[in-house]
């Protein structure tokens, strides 16, 4: 299963939604995807990462071990609150509530993306990951 039809059942579970999993599938493809039907992984890892203070959040996500929480104030920071209130408009919830169920599945979706490393490893790690987000900044 791909990471974005992952993250609409997680969300529909998590947030209760009563919309059919496409309707999520394509509403998180506009918010996190890459233009191709994938999770924007290194997309994603630019906006946390300049994001002041992220940084370790981010590396946890993208690492073995427990993920960092990361708050709904701070997913609509990272992703802007109109672009959320657009995702939430979709699905059928409220901004703050999208919010905070994307704050429990984006960590959950880039730790699947790494899972076993190989994405890392093929980056030079976490901080060649956070390496090349931030010059994507530039």
């Amino acid at each position: 299963m791909d990471l974005l039809a992952t993250g609409a059942q997680l969300l529909s579970s998590r947030l209760g939604l009563e919309v059919d999993s496409d309707t999520i599938t394509n509403a998180l493809q506009s918010l996190l995807g890459d233009g191709a039907g994938n999770l924007d992984v290194a997309g994603l890892a630019s906006r946390f990462a300049a994001s002041g203070g992220l940084q370790d959040a981010l590396k946890s996500w993208l690492g073995d071990g427990e993920n960092a929480p990361i708050s709904a104030d701070t997913i609509l920071d990272v992703l802007g609150r109109g672009d959320v209130a657009s995702f939430a408009d979709q699905v059928g919830t409220d901004t703050e509530t999208a919010a905070s169920g994307l704050s429990d599945v984006i960590p959950q979706l880039l730790d699947q993306a790494s899972s076993g490393g190989e994405l890392l490893s093929s980056l030079g790690g976490a901080d060649g990951l956070l390496g090349m987000a931030k010059s994507f900044l530039r």
